[in-house]
């Protein structure tokens, strides 16, 4: 057991800066930097076996109240976790972090109640025997993956960066994004996907990944480490060894990557090798099958010859090791709850996000190592790398609490905003342009916008139509607007083709159309109405290849507010045009044939 003589200050005051290696430093490495981690590792050892285990875990909770929240979320805790509030909980299991969402947790209001929360966080982590700081964690990928909405700068995701193909821009994006959430308390976020999306069916990746190509996935990724680690936030490269050729989702069943260990070389490690290269301090595991790295048929969470022979060996990543979240049905499917935990320990992951069962996981791996299956020299190497990127981010060295005045000052700031819009403009991408449909005249000013509207991301009280029609509203024209729905009937069809009449131009929505789409119907019959059409995919750039006769066709990459203001102004004309395509688009009725290349885009200049 620890000693409890140790104070919060002297524990503090003992861990200052990261060191680089988890087993050793390289040779020729600074007596500074050996000093720094010699002090780490006191903390380590000051620690008792059940704080130690406790850094490994990064469950979720409910309530926006670290000691306070509602009636119902302290009742959802306690029926799922075991206690009543977030602070319990970090009292209870010495908690290394926690996740933040929002939505179905109830964490995030607003700025300023997000910064309370993770105040609070912060306080129980202090008044635990060993008072080492929580490192507080969200998946907060911008675009469709987006938790903190209203308040902050909502930035372009990952897909339309790669459209933008600006380097700067998504180094900006990632220090905007890092310093926001820094300001908010919040020090790891879950981003950037490294995966490479070369399969246009895939359910789970799409348009998270920067593109198909593996080179520019890359560079985009080491962009975004760069900017985040500029930030002082954890950066965490997803989702290794590489989600993007799967058509199968992992939060429901377990994929299978069946590419051979040369494609994996060539297609799904260079992302990877990218971030390691620009310093990124996690990387995720994914839940899935790699036959051609591991043929055990475990999934990647779960497997030493990945996790250890290829991230760590072969790669050289020293990093902390983070699983995908336990609670997903693409880990669970061979073992039990009780045993994922402790054999993604003994795999090479260090935190563990997300247990479906917090008492089950965290009593599993103390069992563990208290019968030797996990030797304790084994858990300090994970606690020592968790230590590290705490330490490297500040939480270590002086006070890990935010303030109201920094959130004002940071969070959403003008700056920030104008930034985001900039570089969204930059991202639109124009795939089809006949007969100078666009951009809109000066004598078009009666617009419909109609189609699919899906809701934002963090506000179900807002969705793309109106928003859409609103933007157009702000830049002088007069709309209307009819949402229809990815799966239109009949009589919304009509009541869309009769609310054209008289418009001088529609704008159509769609969001992944396939074959058999009844968006398809509306489209076409849009297109004989004798309007002009403007087509936008507000998600997959895919859409296109399934809409015959579209004569003005844009891809913004996704539908929340940013995006949508950026398209309103490149449709009006107010900027060209510029992004290009990141991924290829193939025909529908020939899929092995190419439609669009990456790299497609058109200008109103030339």
């Amino acid at each position: 057991m620890q000693s409890r003589s140790l104070s919060r200050r002297s524990v503090l005051a003992s861990a200052t800066v990261v060191a680089a290696g988890v087993t050793g430093l390289a040779a020729g490495a600074p007596a500074a930097a050996h000093g720094r981690d010699k002090r780490l590792r006191k903390i380590v050892g000051s620690m008792s076996l059940e704080a130690k285990v406790g850094q490994l875990f990064v469950p979720y909770f409910y309530g926006a109240s670290a000691t306070s929240p509602s009636e119902a979320d302290q009742e959802r805790n306690l029926r799922e976790l075991g206690v009543r509030t977030v602070a319990e909980l970090v009292a209870k299991y010495h908690l290394g972090g926690v996740i933040l969402f929002s939505g179905w947790t109830n964490n995030i209001h607003d700025p300023r109640q997000v910064a309370e929360l993770t105040n609070g966080v912060q306080r129980a982590s202090l008044a635990l025997p060993t008072p080492v700081p929580c490192l507080i964690s969200i998946d907060q990928e911008h675009g469709a993956n987006v938790r903190i909405g209203s308040g902050a700068t909502q930035l372009p995701g990952a897909m339309a960066l790669g459209a933008g193909g600006s380097l700067s821009d998504a180094r900006t994006a990632g220090r905007i994004s890092g310093t926001e959430l820094a300001a908010l308390g919040i020090h790891q976020n879950f981003a950037p996907v490294a995966d490479v999306n070369v399969n246009p069916a895939n359910p789970i990746i799409n348009i998270r990944s920067f593109g198909a190509d593996p080179g520019e996935v890359g560079r985009m990724v080491a962009a975004q480490v760069t900017g985040y680690k500029r930030a002082g936030v954890v950066a965490c490269a997803k989702h290794f060894p590489g989600h993007g050729d799967t058509g199968q989702d992992s939060h429901t069943e377990l994929p299978v990557i069946t590419h051979t260990r040369e494609e994996w070389d060539r297609i799904d490690a260079p992302p990877f090798r990218a971030a390691i290269a620009a310093g990124v301090d996690s990387i995720m595991t994914a839940h899935l099958q790699v036959p051609a790295l591991d043929p055990s048929n475990d999934p990647a969470t779960l497997s030493p010859t990945i996790l250890q022979g290829v991230l760590r060996g072969e790669l050289g990543f020293d990093g902390v090791i983070v699983t995908d979240a336990l609670n997903m049905a693409g880990v669970r499917t061979k073992y039990g709850d009780d045993r994922v935990p402790v054999l993604a320990l003994k795999a090479g992951a260090d935190q563990l996000l997300f247990p479906p069962d917090i008492d089950v996981a965290y009593h599993a791996v103390l069992a563990a190592v208290r019968d030797g299956e996990i030797t304790e020299e084994r858990l300090d190497e994970s606690v020592l790398r968790i230590l590290r990127v705490k330490d490297k981010v500040g939480l270590l060295d002086g006070s890990p609490f935010t303030s109201p005045r920094e959130v004002d000052r940071v969070v959403g700031a003008r700056s920030h905003r104008i930034a985001a819009d900039r570089i969204a403009e930059r991202t639109t991408t124009l795939l089809v342009h006949e007969n100078r449909t666009l951009p809109l005249r000066r004598g078009q000013r009666k617009l419909l916008v109609v189609g699919a509207s899906p809701a934002f991301p963090t506000d179900d009280t807002r969705s793309t139509v109106p928003e859409l029609a609103a933007e157009f509203e702000a830049l002088g024209f007069r709309t209307t607007h009819l949402v229809t729905g990815r799966t239109p009937d009949a009589a919304a069809i009509d009541a869309a083709v009769a609310a054209a009449r008289g418009r001088d131009a529609v704008v159509v929505t769609t969001d992944n159309v396939g074959p058999a789409s009844a968006q398809r119907t509306l489209v076409s019959r849009l297109l004989a109405a004798g309007v002009p059409v403007v087509h936008l995919a507000v998600r997959n750039p895919y859409d296109i290849a399934h809409l015959d006769g579209v004569r003005a066709s844009l891809a913004s990459y996704c539908w929340t507010e940013v995006e949508l203001r950026a398209a309103a102004r490149v449709i009006s004309g107010r900027v060209d045009p510029r992004g290009t395509l990141p991924v290829p688009v193939h025909r529908a009725d020939d899929p092995a044939r190419v439609l669009f290349p990456t790299g497609h885009g058109l200008s109103y200049r030339r």
